[in-house]
């Protein structure tokens, strides 16, 4: 297992209208993901540093509302589970408004274009245009990926205040996701500076053998980033340099047109 979730920066003792049974409850809904589909009692209990009681009421509470089900001894989450997601969905018109510029993209460059968040110390995509399968789990509106060792996260992290980067590097654990992840803090903090000056971020098998990807910021009229769109491609079909001359300019000029519409 995994180390425990990071809890949220906002406590009940700095908040009189924080809900510190709300944040428990979605911590263990957090606890469940790709890697993590069936979970058991104290699975959840250690992930979300909780007790096995607390842990217990909470997903019963799940369990009797249909957000999960449990077999006798393991604990997994069911359909019902994207209401949650949906609701996001169908209330924020960003997407929304992501989803042609990114098929714009994919239609220039033939391959796969994707835009996403920094959702805490990960991205999370938000739109997506796929043309083929680049990696060996299925991406999707929704999907998660650490910021660091990712083409959107890179282009995301590198313009946020220096503070926030320092405070990022100092918490984030650089996990060796291949040969070729920068795992150094010094290293990566390098690289985020390089990015900030030539504007894009590329990564060349640090998330995957065999997955290349480049992304651009979305820069608001203030300057700040919340948001970058990316082309990735399997490895074979591209060598670095030439991705960056046949796709960072189209990237640039969605980057550019997308931002009149934030």
């Amino acid at each position: 297992m995994s180390s425990q979730i990071p809890a949220s920066p906002e406590r009940a003792g700095e908040d009189r209208d924080f809900v510190g049974s709300l944040e428990k409850g979605l911590a263990v809904i957090e606890a469940f993901d790709a890697d993590r589909s069936r979970l058991t009692l104290t699975d959840v209990a250690k992930l979300t540093g909780t007790t096995r009681a607390g842990a217990r009421r909470y997903l019963r509470t799940l369990v009797k509302l249909g957000y999960a089900e449990f077999d006798g001894r393991f604990f997994s989450l069911t359909p019902r589970i994207l209401r949650l997601g949906y609701a996001y969905l169908a209330s924020a018109p960003m997407p929304a408004r992501l989803q042609p510029f990114l098929e714009k993209i994919s239609e220039e460059t033939g391959e796969s274009s994707s835009a996403a968040m920094l959702d805490g110390d990960e991205i999370i995509y938000i739109a997506r245009s796929a043309t083929r399968r680049i990696m060996s789990v299925g991406l999707g509106v929704g999907t998660r990926l650490p910021a660091y060792c990712t083409s959107l996260g890179r282009a995301i992290l590198a313009y946020q205040p220096q503070a926030d980067i320092e405070a990022y590097l100092e918490r984030v654990h650089l996990d060796a996701r291949t040969r070729f992840t920068i795992t150094g803090k010094q290293e990566l903090l390098a690289a985020l500076r390089e990015v900030h000056e030539q504007g894009y971020a590329a990564i060349n098998e640090e998330l995957e053998i065999g997955l290349r990807s480049i992304a651009v910021p979305v820069q608001q009229e203030n300057g700040s980033v919340r948001i970058a769109i990316n082309v990735g491609t399997q490895a074979a079909r591209f060598e670095a340099t030439e991705m960056v001359e046949r796709f960072l300019p189209v990237l640039k000029a969605a980057s550019q047109a997308i931002r009149y519409t934030l």
